[in-house]
């Protein structure tokens, strides 16, 4: 696993050289919950510790600075939206791994952990072989992976994610605990 593969976890992304991008950000409907700003703790692959800072930059927009031992701080922009009961957050994929955007959940259970889900990449290139979603597979640059890129509408995307059928579709990339101040 590479280090920005670990500091990209409140983007949730990158495991196994996997990578499900979207043509289209979900567009944000709602502030993130308050529970999610402020700093989380964590380790990395390696045991190491790992800090996130979560900010609002403006308006509905926010960043995580993700730092970690012998690292310099990585900025991630991204917006969140609500539908049901499921937070999605969408950030820009950097153009070094094909731009685009990525989809994400998340979850802030009673204000002291964050978890992060990344999209399982294996069922939504069945959703695509099944025509649930409209999309195509793509090699996911400077990782030597296979990805796909989903071009479905945003409105049939969280159609598919909020489907209770898919309830599955999220697997857990990474869990923080609230720093201790």
């Amino acid at each position: 696993m590479k280090a920005w593969r670990v500091l990209l976890a409140l983007t949730f992304l990158l495991l196994g050289g996997c990578l499900v991008t979207f043509n289209e950000p979900i567009p944000a409907n709602a502030a993130a919950p308050k529970a999610l700003l402020g700093k989380w703790s964590s380790k990395d692959a390696w045991g190491e510790p790992l800090s996130l800072q979560i900010s609002r930059s403006g308006g509905n927009a926010y960043k995580a600075v993700a730092t970690g031992k012998n690292r310099k701080p990585t900025e991630y922009a991204f917006t969140v939206a609500q539908h049901g009961n499921r937070w999605y957050l969408s950030a820009g994929v950097p153009k070094r791994l094909g731009g685009n955007f990525l989809i994400g959940g998340f979850e802030v259970i009673d204000g002291k952990e964050l978890v992060v889900y990344n999209l399982d990449v294996e069922q939504v290139n069945q959703a695509l072989a099944k025509k649930e979603l409209s999309g195509r597979s793509i090699e996911v640059p400077q990782d030597n992976g296979q990805g796909v890129l989903i071009d479905s509408p945003s409105a049939r995307v969280l159609a598919y994610l909020d489907d209770p059928a898919n309830s599955d579709l999220f697997v857990e990339v990474a869990r923080f605990q609230r720093a201790v101040k």
